[in-house]
C-alpha cells in the first residue's frame, strides 16, 4: 500500500470550524461516492484542534502555523492509481474532488505527497 498526505490550509475567507464542517460533512461524502473510481482504499481525515490548544507547541518549539487538517488517502500501488486515471469514470472523479477541494481548500499553501509507512509503535 501506498498513502497520499495532503497537508491542508483553508481558503482565507473561511473559519477554521466553517472548513472542518465542510471538509467532514460535504467533502468526505463526495470522497466516499468517488473511491472507487480512483482506487481509493482507505481515507483518513486528521482535524486540527483549536490554536489555543496548539499555540504552547509551536511556540515551545518554534515552529510554523499549524495546518487546518490532513488527508490520508491509501491505495494498492501506483499501477492502480494510473490505471483508475486512465478510464473516464477515473478523470471524471478526480476533475469532481478537485472542483469541489477549490470550495475550502487554499491548494496554492497545501502540500500533498506520496508517502511509505513505517509504523514504530501500534
Amino acid at each position: 500500500m501506498i498513502k497520499l498526505v495532503f497537508c491542508l490550509r483553508r481558503l482565507p475567507d473561511l473559519t477554521r470550524e466553517q472548513f472542518q464542517t465542510y471538509w467532514r460533512e460535504e467533502h468526505a461524502p463526495l470522497v466516499r461516492q468517488q473511491a472507487a473510481a480512483l482506487g481509493i482504499r482507505r481515507y483518513v481525515q486528521v482535524h486540527t484542534m483549536s490554536e489555543d490548544r496548539n499555540r504552547v507547541l509551536r511556540r515551545d518549539r518554534g515552529g510554523p502555523e499549524s495546518y487546518d487538517g490532513v488527508a490520508e488517502l491509501w491505495y494498492d500501488d501506483f499501477d492502480s492509481i494510473r490505471a483508475s486515471f486512465s478510464t473516464p469514470e477515473g478523470r471524471a472523479a478526480a476533475e469532481t474532488l478537485l472542483a469541489d477541494e477549490r470550495k475550502f481548500i487554499d491548494l496554492e499553501q497545501s502540500p500533498l505527497f506520496f508517502a511509505d509507512e513505517h509504523p514504530v509503535l501500534g
